[in-house]
C-alpha cells in the first residue's frame, strides 16, 4: 500500500510535532497524545517500504521510553544512572521530530518540494537551502557507506584494533566528501533553474488528497488537545 502525501502535509506535520516536543508531556494522557502522533510517521515509513528506518526508529523509540520511565523515578543514583536518564530524556523528547524530518526526506522528491514552496510563495533562498539540505544528508550517508565499504576491504575496522585508524581513515574523507557534496547539490540547483528570474515550471502536479486533509485535521487535532490539556484543563 503507497499513501502519497503532499509535501505541503509533510511540513504541517514537521511543524506541528516540532512545536509538540518543544513542550513536556506532563500527564499519562498527553504522552500518550505524543506516542500517537509519533506513531504516524513511523507507519509511513512501513507503508513506503522503508522498513529498516522504520524498525530501527521505533525500536530505539520504545526502548528509550521503557527507560526513561523505568529509572526516572529510580532511587538509584550515579553519574552512569545520570547519563542514562538524560540521554534516554533527549531521545524520547526529540526523536518525534527526527523521525517525521526523516520520512519527510526519504519520501519527497526535490521537484515535488520546490514545487510545493513555489505555491506557498517562500523565498527562493529559503527554497534553495532546504532543496539542498534534503539532498545533502542521503548522500552523505551513500557517500559514508562506500568509504566504509572500501575500508573493510583493507582491514581498518573497529574490531580489528585499529581504531584510530578508522577514526582517520573514515572520517578525514568524509569531511572532504561534504565539502564537495554541498559545491555539487549547490551548483545543481542552480543549472535547475532555482533562483533564477524567471518563475520556474515544474512537471510535478500537486493537489491536495482526502488523506493529506485527514493527516492535516488530525495532527490539528492533536495538537489542539495537548495544549488545552495541558495550559487549560
Amino acid at each position: 500500500m503507497h499513501i502519497r502525501l503532499d509535501p505541503r502535509t509533510k511540513l504541517y506535520m514537521i511543524f506541528v510535532i516540532s512545536a509538540i516536543v518543544m513542550m513536556s508531556a506532563t500527564t499519562p494522557f498527553l504522552w500518550g497524545v505524543r506516542i500517537l502522533m509519533t506513531m504516524i510517521p513511523i507507519a509511513l515509513l512501513i507503508l513506503e517500504k522503508h522498513y529498516a528506518s522504520a524498525f530501527r526508529f521505533l525500536i530505539l523509540y520504545t526502548l528509550a521510553l521503557y527507560l526513561n520511565f523505568s529509572f526516572i523515578t529510580s532511587e538509584s543514583t550515579g553519574f552512569l544512572m545520570a547519563f542514562l536518564v538524560g540521554y534516554c530524556s533527549i531521545i524520547v523528547q526529540f526523536m518525534p521530530a527526527v523521525i517525521t524530518a526523516w520520512y519527510v526526506v526519504r519520501t519527497t522528491k526535490i521537484g515535488e518540494f520546490v514545487s510545493a514552496m513555489q505555491k506557498m510563495h517562500i523565498p527562493d533562498g529559503i527554497t534553495i537551502s532546504l532543496a539542498v539540505v534534503m539532498r545533502f544528508f542521503p548522500t552523505i550517508k551513500e557517500e559514508y557507506t562506500s568509504i566504509r565499504d572500501a575500508m573493510k576491504m583493507r582491514g581498518i575496522m573497529l574490531g580489528g584494533g585499529n581504531a584510530a585508524k578508522m577514526v582517520e581513515y573514515r572520517m578525514i574523507p568524509l569531511l572532504f566528501s561534504c565539502v564537495n557534496i554541498g559545491d555539487e547539490l549547490s551548483a545543481a540547483a542552480i543549472t535547475r533553474g532555482l533562483g533564477g528570474k524567471v518563475k520556474r515550471t515544474s512537471v510535478e502536479t500537486l493537489k491536495l488528497r482526502a488523506q493529506d486533509c485527514f493527516l492535516a485535521l488530525f495532527f490539528t487535532a492533536a495538537a489542539t488537545v495537548f495544549i488545552v490539556f495541558k495550559y487549560f484543563l
